[in-house]
């Protein structure tokens, strides 16, 4: 790979419209209704994006507040009082009512578009065709959760006569939910959480991952101006500082967390009341790809690459181990490294870029680590330059054979390395599926209808999604996203996350008179939110 001074631009090279711009200082923290000042310290953020020289240093774009524990059970109290035990304005507001709220924060978040992708760009390193999709991805998310909610709602809107009683059933808030999300991931998969979270009469503190803080600020305000007075609350800094005594308070009623499964066990510890507390976790994974002899190969080599290397392969649904048919493999290999060396490498901005500079700190080191372990039990790096870096942008590396006693074989790398091994017969690799800690998704790719029916059956007893003649993905919202074993707790979808932060609770009456005149004088006078015929069109 070229030197970092030929690799990184110098400032006076970057168009302006995609500039760091100024150092961003935020010291505004969302609690109570108010934006707050912080006056303390602050986190510097380093990006990604290294100045060209000397020494390829990372650059500073700005700072976030490193709030202390007290700041954070400020933000818990805030988020408590709004319950006020069921009876605040938020959990008792009518569905209607949260629903407009919600479309009124969908409504004022393009006008942030810009900013926040420019921010994305310049804290994760994500392109900025990727960063403008997840913008948009998230606006969409929003209006989709919103039409989710109504059809939930329009079938709970009559009441049930069963055995002598009535009942109405409806789903009702948990409380305070904790929401914090990944850095590879920082607008879309923290919202796939809130947003639910919100509609269903939660109150939420949120804390955004420490990486892919910033971007956050410019929806502060409409955070604000949307929601009641300590319904959204944003913490920042060391999570042992926030998000320990959040956790130690006993007051979190629900904790949704995307990360690694050593944190998410963490801070299920500190919890004094386990079974208060509902936990939804996207945690590891480590997808794989099984490669058919019969497989159309050009398909199957496309989907690889990009399976494994989007966003420099920084996500949870990406293809993290390849099996291929021995009898195939060369071939394989051979235009899989085609493939992967066409992939341009270049800054976030630049057209048609899709490896990027890595953002966390010595990750390029830790897949040189895996790399190595590979190669010292005898796999080697089959494409051009493969594993070659310049601070931190690195050039994907397809490595093979890998098998077992190495790394690389059963470790989630979470980053652009692909490893690949090659099978006689298809127990190979489905008994290392069902051996894996993981169980979130796995690629199919062949034509034999007979022979992938054979995989898929047992297939769906080990993994959430089975994708035939495709990479692994989380899309479309509507469809359900989760995973077995280590890799994930709960469900999350447009519909299944409305599920997942709130309970079924239900109104219910002995069918008398007197009780059939009750329930009907509440539906005719609206005197309850609750028990109430109301259809939302």
């Amino acid at each position: 790979m070229r030197e970092p001074a030929e690799v990184f631009p110098a400032d006076g090279s970057i168009p302006p419209e995609h500039g760091p711009g100024p150092v961003m200082e935020q010291r505004g923290y969302l609690c109570s209704g108010e934006i707050r000042q912080w006056d303390g310290p602050l986190q510097d953020v380093l990006s990604p994006i290294c100045t060209p020289a000397p020494g390829c240093e990372r650059r500073r774009i700005g700072g976030y507040p490193l709030l202390t524990g007290k700041e954070a059970l400020e933000a818990l109290d805030a988020a408590c009082a709004s319950q006020d035990g069921g009876r605040g304005e938020w959990p008792t507001m009518s569905v209607e009512g949260r629903i407009a709220r919600l479309a009124e924060f969908a409504s004022r978040m393009p006008a942030a578009r810009e900013e926040v992708v420019r921010r994305m760009m310049w804290e994760i390193g994500k392109s900025l065709a990727d960063s403008q999709k997840e913008f948009d991805r998230t606006v969409d998310y929003v209006r989709g959760t919103i039409e989710a909610m109504k059809d939930l709602d329009r079938a709970s809107s009559r009441f049930a006569i069963e055995e002598g009683v009535i009942g109405q059933i409806r789903r009702a808030p948990l409380g305070v939910a904790l929401c914090m999300g990944p850095f590879n991931y920082p607008l879309n998969e923290t919202f796939t959480t809130l947003i639910p979270a919100l509609l269903m009469g939660n109150s939420v503190i949120f804390k955004p991952p420490k990486l892919g803080v910033l971007l956050h600020e410019p929806l502060l305000e409409a955070f604000r101006g949307c929601f009641p007075k300590g319904v959204v609350n944003t913490v920042y800094g060391d999570g042992r500082t926030v998000v320990g005594p959040l956790m130690e308070s006993g007051r979190v009623d629900v904790l949704a967390f995307i990360g690694t499964s050593r944190v998410a066990d963490t801070l299920r510890r500190q919890h004094p009341r386990p079974h208060r507390l509902r936990c939804v976790l996207g945690l590891e994974a480590k997808n794989a790809a099984i490669v058919l002899p019969d497989a159309d190969l050009d398909l199957a080599v496309r989907e690889c690459a990009l399976g494994s290397l989007s966003f420099n392969g920084q996500r949870c649904t990406a293809l993290k181990m390849l099996f291929v048919h021995r009898s195939i493999a060369g071939e394989f290999l051979e235009r899989l490294s085609a493939a992967v060396g066409s992939l341009r490498t270049g800054m976030p901005w630049e057209a048609g870029v899709a490896i990027t500079p890595l953002p966390e700190d010595g990750k390029v080191d830790a897949m040189r680590g895996l790399i190595a372990d590979a190669e010292r039990g005898g796999a080697r790096v089959v494409n051009p330059g493969g594993g070659e870096a310049a601070g931190t942008l690195m050039k994907p590396a397809v490595v093979f054979p890998v098998g077992p006693g190495m790394r690389l074989y059963t470790e989630e790398q979470f980053g652009p390395v692909v490893p690949v091994a090659s099978f006689d017969s298809t127990e190979e690799p489905l008994e290392w599926i069902a051996g894996s800690d993981y169980g979130q998704q796995v690629s199919l790719f062949g034509r034999d209808p007979a022979k992938l029916a054979s995989l898929i059956d047992p297939l769906v007893n080990q993994v959430c999604r089975v994708n035939l003649n495709s990479q692994c993905q989380r899309g479309p919202d509507t469809f359900p996203f989760t995973g077995r074993k280590d890799s994930a707790e709960g469900t999350l979808s447009v519909s299944d996350a409305l599920r997942v932060f709130s309970i079924r609770t239900l109104v219910a009456a002995k069918e008398t008179e007197e009780n059939r005149g009750i329930l009907s004088s509440m539906v005719r006078g609206r005197s309850s939110r609750f028990v109430s015929t109301d259809f939302i069109f």
